[in-house]
């Protein structure tokens, strides 16, 4: 018997104890949020390295067209794009990415009439710069027709003081719309065009993603857009057999 009692308690301790629940794993790296930004278009909204490079281009185009003013006389005027050249669409392309959705011609034209883009750094300066040294703000965007007053009041807004805004009323491509402005067939006086400015390499005449020779830094300004743009169609030479 009394070698039966420290077995007898052993048992009734036992049942007394309470089994701790086992512990839940931990997560090392948390989820991304749904509406986590691609990264392109991150570095668009967010990144230093961004805004200096459109501060720099504006700065030393600037600094060109001012050493240039004693060669500019008569009409005369720069051409710039409008979007990610002087306007700021990155948050059309955060929001449609938030809901893991791109581009569509509805979304872009409700977009166009929100008139929610915003001045790209460097942007004002450099055309109150071409204003006041007597020349012309041209804009060539291939933004539809329909939407141009929309796009007319959202350059005012954004203190882009254009003298025409040149928008698609056919094929996208701009030349005859350049060839335009220089024969005087825009609805202006014929320019000298000291400048052209934009983000895609179809902004300047006769350029193209297999034609990409041009006098950049002197008569050409490039700025960069890694969101969108006529060279997301390049083959990659890793890519070829």
């Amino acid at each position: 018997m009394r070698a039966s009692l420290p077995l007898l308690a052993a048992l009734l301790l036992a049942g007394c104890t309470t089994v701790a629940p086992p512990t839940p794993a931990i997560a090392t790296t948390p989820a991304a949020p749904r509406d986590a930004p691609r990264l392109e278009i991150q570095w668009s909204r967010t990144s230093a390295e961004h805004d200096a490079l459109f501060e720099q281009t504006y700065r030393l185009a600037s600094a060109r067209l001012q050493r240039m003013a004693d060669t500019l006389s008569g009409d005369w005027g720069v051409v710039l794009d409008a979007d990610e050249t002087v306007l700021d669409n990155s948050l059309y392309q955060r929001e449609r990415a938030a809901i893991g959705q791109g581009y569509s011609p509805e979304s872009w034209a409700a977009w166009v009439e929100r008139r929610a883009a915003t001045a790209l750094p460097g942007a004002v300066a450099f055309t109150d710069l071409v204003s006041t040294l007597g020349g012309r703000v041209v804009i060539v965007t291939n933004r539809a027709e329909a939407g141009c007053p929309a796009t007319r009041a959202n350059l005012a807004a954004a203190g882009i003081v254009a003298a025409a805004v040149l928008c698609q009323t056919g094929p996208g491509d701009k030349n005859p719309r350049f060839a335009a402005v220089a024969a005087g067939t825009a609805g202006m006086p014929p320019l000298r065009v000291a400048m052209f400015v934009g983000d895609n390499i179809q902004d300047f005449p006769t350029l193209s993603q297999t034609a990409r020779a041009g006098d950049f830094g002197g008569r050409l300004w490039i700025l960069p857009n890694p969101m969108y743009g006529s060279w997301t169609n390049n083959p990659d030479p890793a890519d070829a057999p």
